[in-house]
C-alpha cells in the first residue's frame, strides 16, 4: 500500500513543564493514534522536522518513535520514512473499542440561537442516486459537453490574469454581466443594463437576498399554491408571514384579499412550478398595476423557460415593468449541470446599491473563476449551440411521453399539455393520491412526486409530478408502462379496503 504522506506540521498537545520530554512525545503520539487523528498509514514527520518545530534533541524524538515502534504503534525505519501501523495491537484495540463503549458525558441545553436559527428548516439538495424515469427538475445530465467544457476552462486558466485570481465586484465579473445582459434581453425581453446584473450562486441565494434587503420579519410574501418549496421555506425563515394564492388556467389568480398589504409577491410565470402554467398577458399587467399601486415588489422566477416547445415564447414580466417594480432570477444549473452554482438576479436600478452592499458583507461575490469559464462557453457559441441541441432532444423526449401516456395510463393520470421546462404535471383519476401512488412506482423503480409536496394548506386535486429531461425514450416508455402497472395495483388496493374493513 502507498505511503501517506504528512505535508503538515503535527499539532501535539502542551506540554506540561514537570513531564520528561520523551514521555510526553511518546504519551501524545500514542493518543493521537488511538484516537483516530494518525491514521493506520499516515506518514509521520522526519525526526529532524519534529526535533525542529517542538524544539527537542533529535536522540529524544528517535527514542519516543523506537518505543512506540516496539509496541507496535509505528513501523519503518528512522532515515527510510515512519508511519502508522497499518494494524495496531489487539490488546491496544481492545482499549479503544472500551473507551467508546464508556457513557457519553451529558450534553448541556441547547445553546440559545437566533430567531432565525429556530426557524429556518433543511431544504435538500438533489441526491446523488441513479437517474431513471421520471425524476424531476433534472437535465440530461450525460449529453452535456463536459470535454468541452473542459477545453474551455483549460484555456481560460492558462491565461488567467493576477485581476481573476484577485476578485471582482460584488455583483460579479463584469464580461460575465454583460453577456447575461445580451442574452437576457434577446431570448426573453429583459430590460437592463449589466450594472443591473448581480451574478450569484443561484435562485436560492437570490430569494435570500431578496428577502433580506425588502422583508422584514411580520411582513407578508405572497407565492404561488402550489409552488416552490424552496422559496417558502427561505421566507418563513427570514420571519415572514407567506400567503398562498391559487391557480387556474391563467396561472396566479389576482386575488386582492390575499395580495392584500404584501411586501413581496414571488412568482413563476413563464411556466410555473410546479403545474407548468403560463401566465396570461392579461393577468400579467393586472398584477404589475395591483404592484404600482401597493408599492410592493415582484420576484419573478424564471428557473427553465429556454426550453419552448409549443406556442410564442411569452417576454418576460420583467420586460413589461415601467417603474422598476421587478426583480428578475434565473440559473445556469437546469441548462448546463446543477453543481454548477451560477445564476443571476436583475435588479430594478434604485436598488442596486443596497442589493450590492448585501451581497459584499454575506458571499463577496460569486466563484470568479467559474464566472470566466461560463463567460468565455457562452462568448464562444457553445452556449447557444447545446441550447438548441437539448431544446430538440427535449421536444422528443416529451413527445414520446405525451403519446406513451395517452395509450397506457387513460384514465389513470391525464397529463397536462407541455409548453416548456423539464416536468410536467399528470392528474390523477379514480381516487387515487400521489403519496400511495409514489411508493408505488418506487417499487418499480419509477419515480414520481406528488403535488400535494407543493401545497400549503391543501386545496390541490391530487396530481404526480413527472420529469422527462434526465433520462432518453426508451427509459420513458419503459417507466409508463411501470407506472401503469403500479396505478392499476394502486386502484386494486383501494376498491380491496372498503370490502376487506367491512367484513
Amino acid at each position: 500500500m502507498a505511503k501517506k504522506p504528512t505535508n503538515f506540521s503535527l499539532v501535539l498537545p502542551v506540554r506540561e513543564a514537570k513531564a520528561p520530554a520523551y514521555r510526553w512525545l511518546y504519551g501524545a503520539l500514542r493518543s493521537a493514534i488511538l484516537e483516530g487523528r494518525l491514521r493506520p498509514g499516515s506518514r509521520l514527520p522526519a525526526t529532524r522536522e519534529l526535533a525542529t518545530q517542538f524544539e527537542l534533541a533529535r536522540g529524544t524524538i528517535v527514542r519516543a518513535f523506537e518505543q512506540l515502534k516496539a509496541e507496535g504503534y509505528l513501523e519503518g525505519a528512522v532515515g527510510s520514512g515512519t508511519r502508522v501501523s497499518q494494524v495496531l495491537p489487539e490488546q491496544l484495540l481492545e482499549v479503544a473499542r472500551s473507551e467508546a463503549r464508556a457513557p457519553r458525558r451529558t450534553l448541556k441545553p441547547a445553546r440559545a440561537v437566533s430567531d432565525y436559527g429556530r426557524r429556518v428548516q433543511v431544504f435538500s439538495n438533489l441526491e446523488a442516486r441513479p437517474t431513471r424515469a421520471f425524476r424531476p427538475n433534472v437535465p440530461a445530465l450525460d449529453l452535456f459537453p463536459a470535454t468541452l467544457w473542459a477545453q474551455v476552462a483549460a484555456r481560460r486558466l492558462r491565461r488567467v490574469s493576477t485581476q481573476l485570481l484577485l476578485g471582482c465586484d460584488a455583483l460579479g465579473h463584469l464580461p460575465l454581466r454583460r453577456v447575461v445582459t445580451d442574452y437576457l434581453s434577446t431570448s426573453r425581453g429583459v430590460k437592463c443594463t449589466p450594472e443591473q446584473v448581480a451574478i450569484l450562486s443561484g435562485v436560492q441565494e437570490a430569494l435570500d437576498l431578496t428577502a433580506r434587503v425588502l422583508v422584514n420579519a411580520g411582513d407578508r410574501v405572497c407565492m404561488e399554491n402550489p409552488g416552490y418549496t424552496g422559496a417558502r421555506t427561505m421566507f418563513e425563515a427570514m420571519g415572514a408571514q407567506v400567503e398562498g394564492i391559487g391557480l387556474d388556467d391563467e396561472g396566479m389568480r389576482m386575488d386582492l384579499a390575499a395580495l392584500k398589504g404584501a411586501r413581496l409577491v414571488y412568482i413563476t410565470p413563464g411556466h410555473q412550478f410546479p403545474l407548468g402554467v403560463t401566465m396570461s398577458l392579461a393577468r400579467r399587467l393586472q398584477l404589475l398595476e395591483w404592484a404600482r399601486k401597493s408599492r410592493a415588489a415582484i420576484l419573478e422566477d424564471d428557473y427553465d423557460s429556454e426550453y419552448r416547445y409549443s406556442g410564442r415564447p411569452v417576454p418576460a414580466l420583467q420586460g413589461l415593468d415601467r417603474h422598476g417594480l421587478v426583480l428578475f432570477t434565473g440559473s445556469f444549473s437546469k441548462v448546463l449541470f446543477p453543481s454548477l452554482r451560477l445564476g443571476y438576479l436583475v435588479i430594478p436600478p434604485d436598488l442596486v446599491e443596497v442589493f450590492s452592499a448585501a451581497i459584499s458583507v454575506t458571499s463577496r461575490h460569486a466563484p470568479v473563476l467559474e464566472q470566466a469559464v461560463l463567460c468565455d462557453f457562452i462568448e464562444e457559441g457553445h452556449f447557444g449551440r447545446h441550447l438548441r441541441r437539448m431544446r430538440g432532444i427535449y421536444a422528443e423526449r416529451v413527445a414520446v411521453l405525451l403519446e406513451s401516456a395517452r395509450e397506457e395510463l387513460s384514465g389513470l393520470l391525464e397529463i397536462s399539455d407541455v409548453e416548456a421546462g423539464l416536468q410536467t404535471a399528470g392528474w390523477l383519476r379514480n381516487g387515487l393520491d400521489g403519496v400511495s401512488v409514489r411508493a408505488a412506482a418506487a417499487r418499480r423503480n419509477v419515480d414520481v412526486v406528488p403535488l400535494s409536496e407543493y401545497s400549503h394548506g391543501g386545496g390541490i386535486a391530487e396530481g404526480l409530478q413527472l420529469g422527462f429531461a434526465a433520462v432518453d425514450t426508451r427509459e420513458i416508455r419503459r417507466g409508463v408502462q411501470a407506472l401503469r402497472i403500479a396505478l392499476e395495483e394502486e386502484w386494486r388496493a383501494r376498491h380491496r379496503r372498503p370490502r376487506e374493513n367491512a367484513d
